[in-house]
């Protein structure tokens, strides 16, 4: 049964169900990247709105190696993105069975790498930029890319902006006052999407959780406190090939 459900998350014949179980734990994941890794590396590598913004203050600011260093690191995120983009596409055409699979398993191989050897990785630079923030933002990218595409863009789970966005959206719909019902035709009647709210309510829940436990992790263990992290992507990105035919 366990085996069953973890194959069914990554399959490529989606269901809402699905989709909305991956995007829960994905979202956990990534809050506890974003969290303990601040403690790690004091960056948020999942906030490319923060960084393009200390981008511009500081170029205005005259600090130029600091502002390179953030559009360096938001490049790392939108490559990551794209290698998700080109992996799967690459799986799709060539008729790969688990199309998701190699993305998932790069995920948690780059954060073993990320947990054994993040302290050595701290030491070197890129444009004052340490390969570890460089490494965490290219994962969550690929990340955030992986769940993008699964879903068809309807979940996200590197960032919240847009999710609690979405959430305060549907509570304004949720109440507001639909005067004269009886004069309105139905589809101009106002009323919130309660799935919709549900599951970025959930989502947002996940992060935040992610966070507290990433945040723990690293302030009591280090690097290391990925290894977990790391194993339950390697076993979630193997189910679909040991689930029974």
């Amino acid at each position: 049964m366990p085996l069953h459900y973890l194959s069914n998350l990554t399959s490529p014949k989606r269901t809402p169900q699905a989709n909305r179980h991956l995007g829960v734990t994905l979202a956990c994941v990534a809050g506890a990247l974003n969290a303990g890794g601040f403690l790690a590396v004091g960056q948020y590598t999942s906030h490319m709105t923060g960084m393009l913004s200390s981008a511009a203050d500081d170029l205005i600011l005259g600090k130029i190696l600091p502002a390179f260093a953030a559009l360096f690191m938001l490049f790392a995120f939108a490559w990551g993105s794209a290698c998700t983009a080109l992996i799967v596409n690459y799986a799709k055409r060539n008729g790969f069975r688990h199309i998701y699979t190699p993305v998932l398993l790069l995920e948690a191989i780059l954060l073993l790498v990320f947990g054994l050897v993040g302290t050595e990785l701290q030491e070197h630079a890129v444009i004052t930029v340490s390969f570890t923030t460089v490494l965490l933002c290219y994962v969550m990218g690929l990340q955030n890319a992986l769940i993008t595409k699964i879903s068809n863009a309807e979940i996200r789970t590197t960032h919240v902006t847009g999710l609690v966005t979405d959430i305060g959206i549907e509570l304004g719909k949720m109440i507001y006052w639909n005067r004269n019902k009886d004069e309105i035709h139905h589809q101009d009647e106002v009323g919130a999407n309660l799935k919709k709210l549900q599951l970025h309510g959930l989502l947002v829940f996940a992060f935040f959780s992610g966070g507290l436990l990433g945040a723990y992790g690293f302030k009591h263990l280090g690097f290391v406190s990925t290894l977990p992290i790391a194993t339950a992507l390697v076993v979630l990105s193997l189910a679909p090939r040991f689930k029974k035919i």
